[in-house]
C-alpha cells in the first residue's frame, strides 16, 4: 500500500462540512462492500458501481475540502486531477480512476454513455473503493 505524501501548504482554510462528506463516503462504501461480500442479489453490479463511485466522490471531496480545495467537476478523472495536486503523481491510482471512468461518461449530453460492469469487474471496482479509503484515511482523521 502506498502512503500519500501531502504537499505542505501555508494558511490552509478547510471548507466547512468536510467531515459530513467523509461520513457519507464511508457509509456508501460500507454498504457496497457488505452487499458485495454477502452476494446480495438486490445489489446489481451497476448499483454496486454507483455506490462505490459515490463513496469515492465523497471521500475525495472530503479530502479536498479539508485541504481548502475543490475539484473542477466530479468525473473520476476530474477528482483524480484535483487530488493529484495535493498528493503528487500517482500512476496506479490514475489507472484505477480511469478504469472507473470507462464505465460511464455522463457529463456530456452529446457523448453520454453507460456500461454496466460484469460481476467480475464489480470485485475490482469494490477493491478500488477500498484502496481510496485506505489511502485517504490517515488524512481524514
Amino acid at each position: 500500500m502506498q502512503i500519500l505524501q501531502i504537499q505542505p501548504r501555508q494558511n490552509i482554510i478547510s471548507i466547512d462540512n468536510w467531515q459530513e462528506y467523509r461520513r457519507h463516503g464511508e457509509q456508501f462504501l460500507s454498504t457496497a462492500v457488505q452487499a458485495f461480500e454477502k452476494g446480495n442479489s438486490r445489489f446489481t453490479p451497476e448499483i454496486l458501481f454507483n455506490l462505490v463511485a459515490m463513496a469515492i466522490e465523497k471521500l475525495v471531496m472530503a479530502f479536498l475540502m479539508k485541504q481548502g480545495d475543490l475539484a473542477e467537476n466530479h468525473t473520476m478523472g476530474d477528482l483524480f486531477r484535483a487530488l493529484e495536486k495535493h498528493v503528487g503523481h500517482q500512476p496506479e491510482l490514475a489507472g484505477q480512476f480511469a478504469y472507473l471512468d470507462s464505465f460511464q461518461e455522463i457529463c456530456d449530453l452529446e457523448t453520454y454513455r453507460r456500461q454496466a460492469p460484469s460481476t467480475e469487474e464489480t470485485a475490482v471496482i469494490v477493491g478500488i473503493g477500498e484502496n481510496v479509503r485506505r489511502l485517504l484515511a490517515p488524512h481524514l482523521a
